[in-house]
């Protein structure tokens, strides 16, 4: 038998912003395979989903390939599995890429089920041309290599954009000063929650910004071509 795999995308802040077709592949499939179990059974209560009668399975990113061998026995029984992520769509910056790939490899169904995305959502009220844009995910923790992604980014002269954490995005700004000059940035964080806010100046102006002032939840930062 085959199983089907729905790679369903949920709220990255607001948890209003999830689609029906989400809504209705949570309730009827037969188990969920969560980044965080604690984060889906809120989103699943907040929605009115019973997590009863049905397994919530943890793939952390740490841990996520000794996991799919479980998973995987789901598909083979023709069970059809959501997976989800803590927010936005699985395998974007994100645990759930290697069980994707092991169910297709494994001649299973993977259907998509868009929705939220903090990248896209940056992006669209930025203000900057997002008619073409190279996304970097989480810039490497080193300087040397990152500030060499910085320059391989620009070379392709269009907006930059990358995910930041809280406690690093004043230090990352810091370093991406040196190569990112006068280039317009904004920080947009805790994206569709009650307190999210656009921050924009300069990487150097910014950095000085969140140092004195450290910043809560994640953030997306976008560079200007």
């Amino acid at each position: 038998m085959s199983g089907t795999l729905q790679v369903v995308a949920t709220p990255v802040g607001n948890l209003e912003d999830i689609t029906l077709r989400a809504l209705r592949v949570l309730r009827e499939c037969d188990a969920v395979v969560a980044e965080d179990t604690r984060r889906t059974r809120a989103l699943l209560t907040a929605h009115g989903i019973p997590a009863a009668g049905r397994p919530i399975i943890s793939l952390p990113a740490f841990d996520e390939q000794r996991r799919i061998p479980a998973v995987l026995e789901r598909l083979d029984r023709g069970e059809t599995v959501a997976l989800v992520t803590d927010g936005g769509s699985p395998g974007i910056s994100d645990p759930g890429a290697k069980l994707v790939r092991a169910a297709r490899e494994g001649g299973h169904t993977v259907t998509p089920v868009p929705g939220p995305s903090a990248l896209i959502a940056a992006l669209s009220a930025s203000g900057l041309d997002a008619s073409a844009f190279c996304f970097l995910g989480f810039l490497p923790r080193t300087p040397g290599k990152l500030v060499r992604a910085l320059h391989a980014a620009l070379e392709l002269e269009r907006t930059v954009a990358f995910h930041e954490s809280p406690l690093r995005l004043a230090k990352t700004l810091g370093i991406a000063a040196e190569v990112l000059g006068e280039r317009e940035v904004t920080v947009a964080r805790e994206l569709t929650k009650l307190h999210e806010t656009f921050h924009t100046g300069t990487a150097a102006e910014l950095a000085a910004r969140f140092a004195a002032a450290p910043p809560r939840g994640e953030c997306t930062v976008l560079v200007g071509a």
